[in-house]
C-alpha cells in the first residue's frame, strides 16, 4: 500500500497568554491508503492539533506534513482550500451543519461549493443518503434531528466530494454509547467497503478498537503503537490499550 499521508518531526508551538505552549512535540508517522488509524490521548494531549495539520487547516511550527508525497508547507492558502475541499474530508465532534440547510442541502452544499455538475450532486446526495440511511430525513432541518442523525449528516458531507483521507476528530464525543456504535461501524464500513482512509482522534479506548492502528498520545508524543488483530475481543484491546497509554 501507499503512503496517503505522513509527518516527519512535527512541531505545533503556540503563544499563550504570553507562555508559549508546544502542543505537539516531534511527531514523526506514516499512514497508508485505506488504512484505519485511531489516536487516543487525554485532553491536551495534542490529538487535536496534530488533527488539525494532518488535514492542512494549521501549519507545522517545524517539521513536514505530506499529503501523497507533497509538502503542505509549500502550498499557499488557496491550494490549502482546494485541497481540502477536494481530497480531505473533516468531521467534527460539533457537527459544523448549517442549521438553515436541510440534510440534502448541507450534503449538496459540499459538492457545490466543489464545482460539481447539478446532475451528478441531485445523484451523489441521494446515494450518499442512502449510505448513512437518511433518506427520510432528507428535508429535516438539523435542529429536527438526533446527535447521531446529525453526525451523520456530517459524515456524508465530508463524503461528499470523494476525498481519499477522512479525519474525525472526537466523532462519538456528544453521542451515547449505542448511537456512537452506530457511528463507529459506518467509518469502519468506509474504510473496509469503499476503501477510503479513516483517521479518528479519540479520548475513548472503546472507539480506537474499531481501529486497525493506535496510536498512544501524551504530552505532545507519541508513546505507544498497536495493530489491533481482527480475533481481538474488545475487552483485549482495552487491555492493550491501556498497558500503552499507562506504560
Amino acid at each position: 500500500m501507499s503512503t496517503i499521508i505522513e509527518t516527519r518531526n512535527v512541531h505545533r508551538v503556540f503563544g499563550l497568554n504570553g507562555m508559549t505552549v508546544e502542543a505537539v512535540r516531534g511527531i514523526s508517522l506514516a499512514v497508508q491508503a485505506g488504512e484505519f488509524v485511531a489516536i487516543v490521548g487525554p485532553s491536551g494531549s495534542g490529538k487535536s492539533s496534530l488533527l488539525h495539520m494532518l488535514g492542512a487547516m494549521d501549519r507545522a511550527s517545524q517539521g513536514e506534513v505530506l499529503f501523497e508525497g507533497q509538502d503542505l508547507a509549500r502550498l499557499g492558502d488557496g491550494q490549502r482550500t482546494d485541497l481540502r475541499a477536494s481530497k480531505i474530508g473533516f468531521v467534527f465532534q460539533t457537527f459544523n451543519l448549517m442549521p438553515t440547510l436541510n440534510v440534502y442541502e448541507n450534503i449538496e452544499i459540499a459538492m457545490r461549493l466543489g464545482g460539481v455538475p447539478r446532475r451528478e450532486r441531485r445523484q451523489r446526495t441521494g446515494d450518499l443518503l442512502a449510505k448513512v440511511g437518511l433518506t427520510q430525513r432528507a428535508r429535516h432541518l438539523p435542529r429536527h434531528l438526533s446527535g447521531g442523525e446529525r453526525q451523520r449528516v456530517a459524515i456524508a458531507r465530508a463524503l461528499a466530494n470523494r476525498p481519499r483521507l477522512l479525519l474525525a476528530d472526537e466523532p462519538t464525543g456528544n453521542l451515547d454509547s449505542r448511537t456512537g456504535t452506530g457511528i463507529l461501524e459506518l467509518l469502519r464500513a468506509v474504510c473496509s467497503q469503499d476503501g477510503q482512509t479513516v483517521i479518528i482522534v479519540t479520548h475513548d479506548f472503546r472507539a480506537a478498537s474499531y481501529a486497525d492502528r493506535v496510536l498512544v498520545l501524551r504530552d505532545g508524543r507519541i508513546r505507544g503503537e498497536t495493530r489491533l488483530q481482527g480475533d481481538l475481543d474488545t475487552h483485549q484491546v482495552l487491555g492493550q490499550l491501556l498497558e500503552l497509554e499507562l506504560g
